[in-house]
C-alpha cells in the first residue's frame, strides 16, 4: 500500500476532482521531523482555486478526513498533518516484504524500455585506476536501480581503445620498447613508456607530430600499427576483466571507439547532406551559435577523427541496435561541453531521442587534495587497492569474529564493497578523498557498517525458535518503539525513485545508513528473542528489515553476508 497515493486518492473526492491525483500525490510531503505526523499536506495552491485561505481549507479539509490508515490529523497553518495508524500500517508493510522478499521496493514505471549506459571505459594500455573506479559503480549501481525501476538496462563498457594516444604509444615503443619486458608485464610496461613519451615531449615537441603520423597510420589500416594495437588491447582486457570479475561487475557489450571506425563516414555524410558541415582553420565544424556552445569538431585538418565523430557514430548505432528510451553517458564532468554539442549536433541533425540522452557527471577522485594523473604518472591502482582492503577486512574478521567459516569469501564481500560503498554514498557531483581506512570502519556510514547490521539481524533470527507467524500478532501496543524502524520499511520505494528519476545512488545508500542505524537502536532498546506474545511479531520484523538491507545493499552492487 502506498499511503501517499490514498491520502491522495481522499482528498481528490473531497475537493470534488478539482486537481488531478497525479498532481496530489506530487504535493504531499513527508515532514522532516517526525513528530509533525508521517505525511503533510500544504494547502496554498488551493487558496488561488477555493478563493479561501490556505489556512481556512487546511481547516475544513481536517473535519472531513475520516479513514481508518491516519490516527490522527492536526492543522499547522496552511498544513495538514496527518499521523497514519501505526498498528494497520507497520502490519501491512511488514506482510507485503515477507510477500514479495526480494521483489519489494520494486516499481514499474519503466515499462521494459531500453535503457542504455555507458559506464566505466578505461583507456587500453592503461592501468585501471581508482580514477576509473567512478564511472564503473556509478554505472553499475544505475543499471540495477533503473532494472527495479521496470527498465531493461544495457550496460556498455565504451572502451577507450581508439585516438591519438596509441599514436603516441606506438611511437614510444619503436624509440624504447622491449617485447620481452611488454610481455612479462604489459600493463606497467606500457604505461612507463606512455609517461616516459610526454616527459619526453616536452623537450622534443617532434614527437607529438610523430605520434599523429602514428595514429593517422593506424586509422588508415597499416599493418604494423594495426598489431600493435591489437595486442596493447588485448592484453589490457585480460587485466581489466580480472578487476570487473573482482567487483562483480559484467558488462552486455565491450564495443569502444575502435568499434566505429567503419560507421564515421555515414555521419559525416549525413551532416553535409544537411548542409551542417563548414570548414574552420581547415577543419571540418558544425556550428552551434543559436545553442551557445563552441563550435563541434568533426573533422582535423589532417582528416584524422575526434571523440565527437565517434560517439554520434555511437549514438545512431545505439539508438538503432537498441531502441534505448535513455540512454545516459556516466562519465566525468570534465566531459560536459563534449556531451552538450553531442546531444545539441543530434538535435541539429533532426533526431527528437536526442532529449532521451543525458550526461551522468561525476566529481574527481581526489589523492592528497589533488587529481589522480596517468600522464603524470600520480596513479592509485584500483586492483592494488581493492586487494588491500581485501586482505584488511580479513585482518578486522580474524580479530572479531576468529571461528568464522567462510572468512575469505566475507573477506571479499566486506573488503570490495567498503570501496564500492564509499564512493555511491557520496552525492556523485562531489570530489571524493580516497581513505582506505575511511572506507573499513565498521562504524559510521560505511559499507561494513550496513553489511555488519544485516548480518546481525540474520543472528537474531537464526537464534529465534520456529517459524515467523504473522498472525501471532496481537498487541495493539506493539508498534510503538518499532516505528521509525517500520515507518523507515515503507519509504524503500519512494528512495528508489529518487535514485532512478535523479540518476543518484546516493539515494539508497543514504536510505540503508537510515535503516541501519534505525534498526540498531532499536536493537539496543528491545528484548527482541524474550518469549513473550510480541515475539513472532518482532522477528518478522526483523526479517524485513534483513530483505531491505539486502535488496539495498545489492542495488549498489554490494553483498550481504550472513554472517561476520
Amino acid at each position: 500500500m502506498n499511503f501517499k497515493q490514498e491520502l491522495a486518492a481522499i482528498l481528490h473526492e473531497l475537493l470534488d476532482q478539482e486537481i488531478s491525483l497525479t498532481d496530489l500525490e506530487l504535493m504531499i510531503e513527508k515532514p522532516k521531523n517526525q513528530e509533525l505526523g508521517d505525511l503533510a499536506f500544504p494547502c496554498f495552491t488551493l487558496a488561488k482555486l477555493k478563493r479561501k485561505s490556505p489556512n481556512l481549507i487546511a481547516e475544513e479539509l481536517s473535519k472531513k478526513i475520516h479513514s481508518p490508515i491516519f490516527e490522527k490529523v492536526e492543522v499547522v497553518g496552511a498544513y495538514l498533518n496527518l499521523f497514519l495508524n501505526k498498528k494497520m500500517a507497520s502490519e501491512k508493510v511488514v506482510n507485503d516484504i515477507i510477500a514479495q522478499k526480494g521483489n519489494y521496493g520494486a516499481l514499474t514505471f519503466g515499462n521494459g524500455g531500453a535503457v542504455t549506459i555507458d559506464m566505466s571505459s578505461p583507456n587500453i594500455a592503461k592501468p585501471f585506476s581508482m580514477g576509473h573506479l567512478r564511472s564503473t559503480v556509478i554505472g553499475n549501481s544505475l543499471a540495477l536501480i533503473v532494472e527495479k525501476c521496470g527498465y531493461k538496462p544495457i550496460k556498455i563498457n565504451h572502451l577507450g581503445d581508439w585516438g591519438t594516444q596509441f599514436g603516441k604509444l606506438i611511437t614510444a615503443y619503436q624509440l624504447w620498447g622491449n617485447a620481452e619486458k611488454v610481455k612479462q608485464n604489459p600493463i606497467k610496461e606500457l604505461l612507463t613508456l606512455y609517461i616516459k613519451f610526454h616527459e619526453e615531449a616536452e623537450t622534443n615537441p617532434s614527437l607529438e607530430d610523430q605520434g599523429r603520423s602514428w595514429f593517422k597510420k593506424l586509422e588508415d589500416g597499416d599493418d604494423q600499427a594495426l598489431a600493435l594495437w591489437k595486442w596493447f588491447r588485448d592484453e589490457s582486457l585480460k587485466e581489466f576483466s580480472r578487476i570487473y570479475q573482482l567487483m562483480n561487475v559484467e558488462f552486455d557489450s565491450y564495443a569502444g571507439e575502435a568499434f566505429y571506425n567503419d560507421k564515421m563516414e555515414r555521419v559525416v555524410k549525413l551532416l553535409e547532406e544537411q548542409h551542417l558541415l563548414v570548414e574552420s582553420d581547415q577543419a571540418q565544424v558544425v556550428e552551434l551559435i543559436e545553442e551557445q556552445l563552441p563550435p563541434c569538431l568533426i573533422k582535423k585538418s589532417d582528416g584524422a577523427t575526434l571523440y565527437a565523430t565517434r560517439d554520434l557514430a555511437a549514438a545512431l548505432y545505439r539508438r538503432e541496435e537498441y531502441q534505448f528510451v535513455q540512454s545516459l553517458y556516466v562519465v566525468g564532468h570534465e566531459q560536459s561541453l563534449h556531451f552538450k554539442q553531442l546531444i545539441a549536433v543530434l538535435a541539429k541533425m533532426g533526431y527528437d531521442w536526442s532529449k532521451q540522452m543525458h550526461h551522468i557527471p561525476f566529481g574527481m577522485m581526489l589523492k592528497d587534495g589533488k587529481k589522480m594523473s596517468t600522464r603524470k604518472g600520480k596513479v592509485v591502482l584500483l586492483e592494488e587497492v581493492l586487494n588491500e582492503s581485501i586482505a584488511m577486512a580479513r585482518h578486522s574478521i580474524e580479530e572479531k569474529n576468529p571461528n568464522l567459516s567462510n572468512k575469505d569469501d566475507v573477506a571479499k564481500q566486506v573488503g570490495v564493497g567498503a570501496v564500492i560503498f564509499h564512493d555511491l554514498k557520496n552525492n556523485r557531483m562531489n570530489d571524493i578523498e580516497f581513505s582506505l581506512e575511511e572506507m573499513l570502519r565498521f562504524e559510521g556510514e560505511t559499507g561494513p557498517y550496513v553489511q555488519y547490521t544485516y548480518a546481525r539481524a540474520c543472528s537474531i533470527l537464526r537464534k529465534a525458535t520456529g517459524n515467523i507467524e504473522l498472525d501471532a500478532i496481537t498487541s495493539n501496543n506493539l508498534w510503538e518503539k518499532e516505528w521509525k524502524v517500520t515507518s523507515l520499511l515503507m519509504e524503500f520505494s519512494p528512495a528508489i525513485k529518487r535514485a532512478c528519476i535523479n540518476f543518484d545512488p546516493s539515494q539508497v545508500a543514504k536510505y540503508i545508513i537510515d535503516l541501519a542505524q534505525a534498526f540498531n537502536k532499536y536493537y539496543a532498546e528491545v528484548k527482541i528473542l524474550e518469549d513473550n506474545p510480541e515475539q513472532q511479531a518482532r522477528l518478522a520484523l526483523v526479517y524485513s528489515v534483513t530483505e531491505v538491507l539486502k535488496e539495498g545493499l545489492r542495488l549498489l552492487g554490494l553483498e550481504a553476508p550472513a554472517e561476520m
